[in-house]
């Protein structure tokens, strides 16, 4: 049974530097470890990490071996759910058949505004 509802909105994070992407990652696959239900929304230009191959080619950090794709791998692994924005994966010319596994579907805005509107118990993080 989950304990509630963290939402992670990866809007402003450079999806080019794999060292702004770690903690939010990091705090997904925790929190999803802790039994929260936990989504991560990938817009604005980190909707591009859901795009096949992207995260796959940005080290975590300058010199590792782990990838951005493996941060989100171990997030989906603890049970975080991956989404993406529309608008955005048109915008950068990604189409739905380019999704990385890890990404169960689309979300917009509404959905996210209904979220934190309509639930007593979600959070949110913003990056």
């Amino acid at each position: 049974m989950s304990r509630g509802k963290l939402i992670i909105v990866l809007v402003n994070s450079d999806p080019r530097n794999g060292e702004e992407l770690g903690p939010p990652l990091s705090q997904a696959a925790v929190a999803a470890a802790m039994d929260y239900e936990v989504e991560v929304i990938c817009t604005g230009a980190a909707g591009r990490l859901m795009g096949k191959g992207v995260a796959a080619a940005l080290p975590a950090k300058p010199g590792a071996s782990m990838t951005v794709h493996d941060l989100i791998c171990q997030a989906h692994e603890a049970g975080a759910r991956f989404f993406a924005c529309p608008a955005n994966l048109e915008a950068s010319g990604i189409g739905k058949d380019e999704l990385i596994a890890e990404c169960v579907g689309l979300v917009g805005s509404a959905y996210m505004i209904e979220q934190v509107m309509e639930r007593d118990d979600v959070r949110v993080l913003t990056y």
